[in-house]
């Protein structure tokens, strides 16, 4: 007489000692509707499934703890979120590459800025002390991003002036390799609620694409 305790429901089981942990499972299954697959059986650890209950040496009267949810309940919690992850996929396959489009290409176009900084492939560095700059904003204008960590603002510099923004209203960042030329990136800072207030910067080199986004969006203090 075994008490099997699965999901705050208890179980009286009479079952033959010569039976193999296995063969408890398909018992355990008739009870549940717990998939043998899906359960983690326990006594004293993990229940073997060769043995029998006489070489586990469960005894009469023992409690035998079962762990697993049934495919039911892993559909239940699953189904919404892969629902909307499918939808977020389809949605992006919808969409040609950023670099590709023609707001874009105007930019990317004019090739790369002369004075653009070096990249460095495969690698992820933390942001330099200065300025990164030598890149263009939409309009193909020089752009250079200043991070003022001790004031929590990101300094967005033309030659026209300068943004100061508080790091907390960047609701965004987003990025994407730059065809043909993957050392580099393409980056846009979300200002607003919508896409409509990207703000693009082209050719970011690729080894401080993270640590852009850490920063912005408010892990640069684990670094």
């Amino acid at each position: 007489e075994l008490k099997v305790i699965w999901n705050k429901n208890k179980y009286d089981v009479k079952f033959c000692l010569d039976s193999t942990g296995a063969e408890l499972k398909q018992k355990i299954h008739s009870l549940t509707g717990l998939p043998p697959a899906m359960q983690k059986v326990m006594f004293k650890g993990l229940l073997p499934e060769e043995k029998t209950l006489r070489e586990i040496k469960i005894t009469n009267g023992a409690k035998i703890m079962v762990v697993g949810s049934t495919i039911n309940d892993v559909l239940a919690v699953n189904t919404p979120k892969e629902a909307a992850q499918q939808e977020v996929k389809a949605e992006e396959n919808k969409k040609e590459p950023l670099c590709r489009q023609k707001q874009h290409r105007k930019v990317l176009d004019k090739g790369k800025p002369d004075d653009v900084m070096p990249s460095v492939k495969g690698v992820q560095e933390r942001l330099p002390t200065v300025p990164l700059s030598g890149m263009y904003n939409k309009s193909g204008g020089k752009v250079r991003l200043t991070f003022k960590l001790e004031q929590d603002q990101l300094w967005i510099g033309t030659k026209e002036r300068t943004e100061k923004l508080p790091m907390g209203s960047i609701k965004n960042v987003v990025s994407e390799p730059i065809e043909g030329h993957e050392d580099y990136h393409m980056m846009a800072f979300q200002l607003g609620p919508t896409e409509a207030s990207y703000y693009w910067v082209y050719w970011v080199p690729t080894q401080y694409v993270d640590a852009i986004k850490d920063t912005v969006l408010g892990k640069w203090q684990y670094f």
